[in-house]
């Protein structure tokens, strides 16, 4: 039997790689000989960078950047081994972990460290960039990293504005002149695992706010000031950028990347995949099931999450798919039609989510090493 394990990670307790390895652990318990392939998977978010270098045999890279607070931080970045193709992470220079929880206002944040992190790739002689745009702390609509690379933002005076996110109810104007010329000659790919608009109830301010520590009237500031901002990016990009699905995406970071640069949009997973060359190895008509997973499916799953990607993928060359999860939460039922063929939740009982984070190593090896043996039950019924 040949399976393949493209998970996630199962966020607060085990990396993508730590799950693929207590799955294989697992399932060798019961078979030893059996053939397992271990692909760790991310979907733009925290992990892209190491999950695409790692199986290309890229190199990473550190640099000391701009912080979402404006203090210094060491962020990472990767090279693939084509030497031409940077992965970058919004998470890694402008991430929400960077932030103590006490601190998270994203009124007060900036995407600044990214922009630097782009420039090192430029530096590094990069041809293409993919930014990942999981996990940000921000919601500056990208002001942060446009301004890095050159871009001015003027008020009705043509004065200069800071960087601070209030300051986008004065922009008036893009002055697009000193743009870094290098980036004339660069695609850059938004790796994304969400279909949000920049603005509306389902937009950056009303969705993700919140979780960036932002309270209702703060809410409906950030609303304010990301519809303003669309109209000037709109102006100057000469398309209409705020409804696209995912302009919305870390904090409207990818609204204004494409108005500004040209960026494209794209699935994170479908990139990650892509990259990883997966679907040869589902294609080789040899695999016999595929196993993957991320902390908890649920409805959301749907909009772009590893487990559907994987899934899709599988079905179009029949395979079965099993998606392990420490939660099953609302309306996961709506992962079937996506191509995941059964979900099983590796908790044993009712325990706690401290106990659950804290034995989710184990509680993974012994949810695989059930599943064999059932398929060998099956197996040997047939």
């Amino acid at each position: 039997m040949r399976i393949v394990i493209a998970p996630d990670s199962f966020k607060g307790s085990l990396s993508a790689p730590q799950v693929a390895e207590s799955i294989a652990a697992g399932l060798r318990k019961i078979d030893p000989c059996l053939e397992c392939y271990k692909i760790p998977l991310a979907d733009g978010g925290e992990g892209t960078t190491r999950c695409v270098i790692g199986a290309s045999g890229g190199r990473l890279l550190s640099r000391t950047v701009t912080g979402p607070l404006g203090e210094p931080v060491e962020a990472e970045f990767g090279i693939c081994a084509d030497n031409k193709t940077a992965v970058i992470e919004v998470a890694s220079a402008s991430g929400l972990t960077l932030v103590p929880p006490a601190g998270r206002n994203p009124l007060r944040t900036t995407s600044a460290g990214t922009g630097e992190l782009i420039l090192a790739a430029l530096a590094e002689g990069c041809e293409t960039i993919i930014l990942g745009l999981g996990g940000s702390a921000t919601s500056d609509g990208g002001m942060g990293i446009l301004r890095v690379l050159g871009v001015k933002f003027l008020d009705r005076e043509g004065l200069e504005l800071g960087g601070q996110v209030r300051d986008l109810a004065r922009l008036e104007r893009l002055d697009l002149n000193v743009l870094d010329q290098r980036l004339q000659d660069v695609q850059i790919t938004l790796a994304c695992d969400v279909d949000n608009p920049l603005c509306g109830p389902q937009g950056a301010a009303a969705v993700y706010g919140p979780q960036k520590g932002a309270d209702p009237e703060q809410v409906r500031e950030l609303e304010a000031l990301l519809d303003h901002y669309a109209d000037v990016l709109e102006a100057a990009a000469g398309c209409q950028v705020r409804e696209i699905p995912g302009s919305g995406a870390a904090g409207g970071i990818a609204a204004g990347m494409m108005a500004v640069l040209k960026a494209r949009i794209v699935s994170g997973i479908e990139v990650v995949l892509e990259l990883l060359a997966v679907e040869d190895l589902l294609a080789q008509g040899s695999i016999d099931l595929v196993i993957t997973g991320e902390g908890e499916i649920n409805g959301q799953s749907i909009r772009g999450k590893v487990p559907i990607g994987v899934a899709r993928l599988a079905r179009k060359y029949g395979l079965p798919v099993l998606a392990l999860t420490g939660c099953i939460g609302p309306e996961a039922e709506k992962v079937y039609e996506q191509g995941i063929d059964s979900i099983m939740a590796i908790a044993p009982g009712p325990i706690s989510l401290a106990d659950s984070l804290a034995r989710t190593e184990e509680l993974l090896e012994e949810t695989a090493a059930r599943v064999l043996r059932l398929l060998k039950a099956l197996h040997c019924a047939n």
